[in-house]
């Protein structure tokens, strides 16, 4: 879990918004920051088993975590099926 500290203001909304405990939305918001703060190699890896798991073949799975990754929060460069393979097998 991250130990970035959460903004007070942030807090003080999602209280008045949501009903949610203080501890509660620093939990949600510490555990959406960690959740978010993984790098592309781990979001890779990750989605590949996960997708896998859904019985996904390799090259659609390639194809989807490309897709995926353009609207994730890190600033990957965008990776070919090859590069993607790559993190993934070695």
């Amino acid at each position: 879990m991250s130990t970035a500290r959460v903004p007070s203001n942030l807090l003080d909304h999602l209280v008045h918004t949501s009903g949610l405990r203080r501890a509660e939305a620093h939990r949600i918001v510490e555990e959406v920051v960690s959740f978010y703060g993984e790098t592309p190699e781990a979001f890779v890896v990750r989605r590949h088993r996960e997708l896998q798991a859904e019985g996904m073949r390799n090259r659609a799975i390639y194809t989807r975590v490309a897709t995926e990754m353009e609207g994730w929060r890190f600033r990957a460069r965008p990776l070919s099926e090859r590069q993607i393979r790559r993190i993934v097998y070695g």
